[in-house]
C-alpha cells in the first residue's frame, strides 16, 4: 500500500465532529460500515485483549435505539431534574443519521492489564473508525450525553458492570462542509523536550 505522510496527515487534520442534526438522512452502505469496523479492529492492544466492542444500529433500528435511549432518560431521571427538551433531543438525535454505533470496552480476563489501558485501546479503535469515516466523506459525531455513561445504558445493552460505554457514534452524510479546525493551545505549550 502506497500511502504518504501527507495523506494520513490530511485525514487526521480534517476529521471533524458533525452534529447529527446537520446530517442529511442519506444512507451509508453497510459494506462501508463494515470496512470502518475493520479499521477499528486494528487499534493497539496490550496483551492482545482487543477490548473494543460495537453495537451497530442501522435502518429502522436507529430510531428504535433513540427511542430506547430517550425512554431510559425519562425512566431514570428524577422529576426535578427531568427536562422534556433533553428527552426530545435524545429521541430525535438519529433522525438524520444513517447508522448509530455504541462503542464500549469489554473488560478482558487479564487483570494485570489496567482498565485504563483497555479504555485507551477502545478509544484508539473509535478514532480509527472516525478517521476512516473522514476518508470516506462520512460525517461523524462521538456522543457522550444522555444516559451513555449511566448504569441503565449498560443494562439495556446487556453489558457487565466492569464493561464501559465510551460513546454513541452517529454516522451519516452532511450537505455542508465541516467547519475549519482549530487548536486553542499552541503545541509548544503541550510538549516538553527532555
Amino acid at each position: 500500500m502506497d500511502i504518504s505522510f501527507s495523506q494520513i496527515s490530511h485525514i487526521i487534520q480534517n476529521r471533524r465532529t458533525t452534529k447529527p442534526g446537520k446530517m442529511n438522512g442519506q444512507r451509508i452502505p453497510d459494506e462501508q460500515i463494515k470496512q470502518l469496523l475493520e479499521l477499528a479492529d486494528w487499534a493497539p492492544t496490550h496483551g492482545h485483549t482487543e477490548p473494543w466492542r460495537f453495537k451497530v444500529y442501522a435502518g429502522d433500528k436507529v430510531q428504535d435505539f433513540c427511542l430506547a435511549h430517550a425512554d431510559l432518560y425519562k425512566k431514570h431521571t428524577n422529576e426535578e431534574k427531568y427536562m422534556q427538551q433533553k428527552y426530545d433531543k435524545l429521541l430525535h438525535m438519529g433522525d438524520q443519521a444513517s447508522h448509530v454505533i455504541v462503542a464500549y470496552m469489554q473488560r478482558g480476563n487479564l487483570p494485570k492489564i489496567p482498565a485504563l489501558e483497555e479504555i485507551a485501546a477502545t478509544s484508539c479503535a473509535i478514532q480509527n473508525l472516525l478517521l476512516g469515516a473522514t476518508a470516506f466523506g462520512i460525517a461523524s459525531y462521538w456522543g457522550s450525553g444522555g444516559m451513555a455513561y449511566q448504569p441503565p445504558m449498560k443494562e439495556m445493552l446487556h453489558l457487565r458492570d466492569e464493561d464501559v460505554v465510551l460513546g454513541i457514534l452517529y454516522l451519516g452524510y452532511a450537505d455542508e462542509p465541516a467547519a475549519e479546525g482549530k487548536r486553542t493551545v499552541p503545541l509548544d505549550e503541550k510538549v516538553e523536550w527532555m
